[in-house]
């Protein structure tokens, strides 16, 4: 599939408006400079720049990060100055088409006065690096809600709105603006994209015909790379019970975490990944090893030493409604995974366990370490997610915005 063409409209081909490249702005929810790369913004944006030129425009915010309201505030307000500071650069220089901003903005958006000031300021932002890359603004491609004020100062002829969370059931969030904002983008999107089939029907009232399941893909090549393990990871002996990902405090169970641990003294559980949570009761197990953050380029090294993997999720609104890329990486590992239910997950019960309830968890994750080693499973595991790249993805997009591939 990512080897296909699309055909463009006659009249506009490849050029966009005003005579320069036609273009994608994405306004994404993530920082390149500082997230994880694995997000799906980012992939599906980096993939879609093999053929068209991407403008990909850092997280504009939702709110000021403030202590007693925000984990790290001043760490993040920080971060976000040196990343206004790296101005427009392309990144990637294997994939040219793709450059990356960070607007100056203020984000005060519970204010109508400071908002209409912000998303004229970044909108003015976002024309002038469009028009130094040589592209048009053709395509506005919103992940973040506060887009929404913004594009209505960019020269667009397609506004695609890319729901992949519940951003107003963010903890963080100033909910009421920020469903505002949401509800806005899903009535003037000419596109809704959604990678939750229960967030998609819970909100077909205001999309209609306009929503589209769009699921997320997977970085094959980079999933099923030879690699070596780390030490750190190696100093470690097996069984390993492995979880890699951001361990926040609104998505995952550490109770249930401990749990494991406990059922399973023989085991080690091994956490990578940054966390908003204090660990000191988990940590303090003595089979409990949290390795800190690694970079995206890193974790197939160590998701490929784990003998079994983990989605141990919180049964609440942000977990309903999301869809975890981590599940396709885990199986493009080959990876037994034992999972907390959750609506999209049920898709994978033939790969996968799905566990209702904290004693059927503990039994699936004995099981899989019971079938360990099992090169056939594994296989069967990587070929369930075999056509799901996200070049695929990526040419999916570029289908549904310009129309069906030529014959």
């Amino acid at each position: 599939m990512g080897g296909r063409k699309v055909a463009l409209d006659a009249a506009v081909g490849r050029a966009g408006t005003s005579g320069r490249a036609k273009g994608y702005v994405c306004f994404a929810a993530q920082d390149w400079w500082y997230h994880n790369r694995a997000h799906s913004d980012v992939q599906l944006m980096l993939n879609l720049a093999r053929q068209r030129p991407v403008l990909f425009v850092n997280s504009i915010a939702m709110r000021m990060p403030l202590p007693g309201r925000s984990s790290q505030p001043f760490r993040r307000i920080l971060r976000k100055a040196r990343s206004m500071a790296r101005k427009v650069q392309r990144p990637v220089p294997e994939v040219p088409g793709f450059a990356v901003m960070t607007p100056v903005l203020l984000p005060f958006y519970g204010s109508a006065t400071a908002r209409a000031l912000n998303a004229r300021l970044i909108a003015l932002q976002v024309r002038m690096a469009a028009r130094s890359l040589g592209m048009a603004t053709d395509v506005c491609v919103a992940t973040i809600p506060t887009a929404a004020d913004v594009v209505e100062h960019l020269p667009h002829r397609t506004l695609v709105y890319n729901r992949s969370d519940r951003h107003s059931a963010f903890p963080e969030a100033d909910t009421a603006s920020v469903e505002l904002l949401e509800r806005s983008l899903m009535r003037r999107a000419d596109h809704v994209l959604y990678v939750s089939s229960e967030l998609m029907a819970a909100e077909r009232e205001l999309t209609g015909e306009r929503a589209v399941f769009l699921d997320h893909g997977v970085d094959l090549e980079h999933f099923t790379a030879a690699t070596t393990e780390p030490a750190d990871l190696a100093a470690i002996p097996h069984p390993r019970i492995g979880f890699f990902g951001a361990l926040d405090d609104f998505v995952v169970d550490f109770d249930l975490l401990a749990r494991v641990a406990k059922e399973y003294p023989d085991a080690q559980l091994v956490l990578i990944g940054s966390t908003t949570h204090d660990l000191g009761a988990l940590t303090g197990l003595p089979n409990v090893h949290h390795l800190g953050f690694r970079p995206y380029a890193e974790i197939p090294a160590y998701g490929r030493g784990f003998d079994v993997a983990l989605m141990p999720w919180l049964d609440n609104d942000w977990v309903r409604h999301c869809n975890p890329i981590k599940l396709k990486e885990y199986l493009a590992l080959g990876l037994p995974v034992v999972s907390t239910d959750f609506p999209e997950v049920r898709r994978y019960a033939g790969q996968i366990a799905v566990a209702d309830s904290t004693e059927a968890f503990l039994a699936a994750v004995g099981s899989a370490l019971d079938e360990q080693d099992d090169p056939g499973a594994a296989e069967l595991r990587r070929a369930a997610v075999a056509e799901d790249s996200w070049q695929a993805r990526a040419t999916d997009l570029l289908e549904l915005v310009e129309g069906a591939p030529q014959a």
